[in-house]
């Protein structure tokens, strides 16, 4: 069943966290596409279902995905290589904002902390942001970082050392976003597209919008809401009403942070 959106028309969260690649972008079917170029450069053929299961997971575990279920192991860092110049190539050419994504982000941008929690490459989600003229609105963007060394350390986009930050489906991306934004998890609201994401935020304790067609028409995961887009009238009604103002000891900078 799905989830009702007057699930969360009573409540009003202390910041936004948003998904990028299906959510905010219209991307997804880039990655669509790139797995495809990258399979035919290696002469394979896409497994049956293949793209339901890669959708919203990071690209290297998307990588080794298309190598094990093709019986190549051996070719699981090229086609990760090839996975993502093929996808830089195609949103460099066509970034697009996803419906309603636009206006959804510029009724809420300085009426509380917005965030993009994603788990592609951090070029590939700023400059998608910048091209759509979005990035501006947000305060954070959480990638994963690098992958932990041995002390459970890794360097931030910032450039410091700090704990690592795992792809979706763990909850880290999540839990730093609201962390960066200033805010318990719990005051935060998610908004996801994938499965995958629906999974990371709930585990790091935020409420969650999923938005666009249901995965498999019943199942909606952990989401508290959903709507088939950001241009859902009463989805944008709740943003257009809501008046929250933003606390006088919440960080009003607008400039790039990453993961401490």
């Amino acid at each position: 069943m799905t989830p009702p959106l007057r699930t969360l028309s009573d409540w009003s969260p202390e910041a936004v966290v948003f998904d990028c690649d299906g959510t905010l972008m219209d991307t997804e079917r880039h990655w669509q596409d790139a797995r495809n170029r990258a399979f035919r450069e290696f002469g394979l053929l896409p497994p049956p279902g293949f793209a339901d299961r890669a959708k919203g997971v990071h690209y290297v575990d998307c990588g080794r995905l298309m190598a094990e279920e093709t019986n190549k192991p051996e070719l699981a860092a090229d086609l990760t290589t090839a996975l993502l110049a093929h996808f830089m190539t195609l949103v460099a050419e066509d970034p697009l904002t996803m419906p309603g994504a636009g206006e959804m982000v510029r009724l809420l941008s300085g009426r509380l902390p917005l965030a993009v929690a994603s788990n592609c490459p951090l070029e590939v989600v700023e400059e998608s942001l910048g091209r759509a003229a979005l990035r501006h609105h947000f305060r954070h963007v959480v990638v994963p970082t690098r992958p932990p060394d041995d002390r459970g350390t890794a360097l931030g986009t910032d450039g410091e050392r700090g704990p690592a930050v795992r792809p979706k489906p763990w909850p880290d991306v999540y839990t730093t976003a609201a962390r960066l934004c200033g805010v318990r998890p719990e005051t935060a609201l998610a908004v996801e597209d994938s499965l995958t994401g629906i999974e990371s935020a709930w585990h790091a304790g935020l409420r969650v919008l999923g938005v666009g067609p249901l995965p498999d028409q019943a199942n909606t995961g952990h989401a508290d809401a959903w709507v088939t887009a950001l241009d859902d009238p009463e989805l944008l009604r709740w943003a257009r009403d809501w008046r929250r103002p933003l606390s006088p000891d919440v960080d009003r900078d607008q400039g790039h942070h990453g993961p401490h």
